[in-house]
């Protein structure tokens, strides 16, 4: 397959967490919509309550985003991200994501002067947009840090080893211990 696939980076600038800022690089055909990078962002980026709204805005202002979910309230000259295509983005392009728009989780993206092949990137060729090369920790979309985080309780105790764990494999559990 040709090198026809776009190569998007995508840097969270704002949201839970900081410096250095996580990044995800993604292969995405010029046929994916606006909405399928969205979602291929959020997943990626560890979101899991995708109840919110969000929103691309293009170097020109250009809103894209799901325009049912704003109930007629998206910013004026917002397109459609369904029938949006990224073939319309070139090398070099700069825009931005936002994801939720009251905690305001936003995102640089850049497409990539150069094309990539997902076969080579992937070892695939996706229906959707996919990473293919990323770095940085992601923190919990709430910033919760362990099951039951309050936001005001004592971190719980780290258990010995791996005791807490079920002795499925031969390190775990209390097995492991004796």
């Amino acid at each position: 397959m040709a090198r026809t696939w776009l190569s998007i980076r995508v840097e969270r600038i704002s949201g839970q967490g900081g410096w250095p800022r996580p990044v995800r690089v993604f292969a995405a055909s010029p046929a994916h919509s606006f909405a399928q990078l969205g979602e291929a962002i959020d997943q990626d980026f560890a979101r899991w309550d995708l109840s919110h709204l969000h929103l691309f805005t293009l170097s020109d202002g250009t809103g894209v985003s799901l325009l049912e979910w704003w109930d007629g309230w998206a910013p004026d000259g917002t397109i459609d991200g369904r029938a949006t295509k990224l073939g319309r983005l070139q090398g070099g392009a700069q825009f931005a994501y936002a994801f939720d728009m009251r905690e305001q989780w936003a995102h640089l993206c850049t497409v990539g002067a150069q094309r990539v092949d997902p076969k080579t990137e992937l070892g695939v060729v996706p229906d959707r947009p996919l990473p293919y090369w990323g770095w940085g920790s992601l923190p919990d979309q709430y910033g919760r840090r362990w099951d039951g985080d309050d936001g005001e309780s004592a971190v719980p105790k780290r258990p010995r080893g791996l005791s807490d764990l079920p002795p499925i494999l031969p390190w775990w559990g209390e097995r492991q211990l004796r």
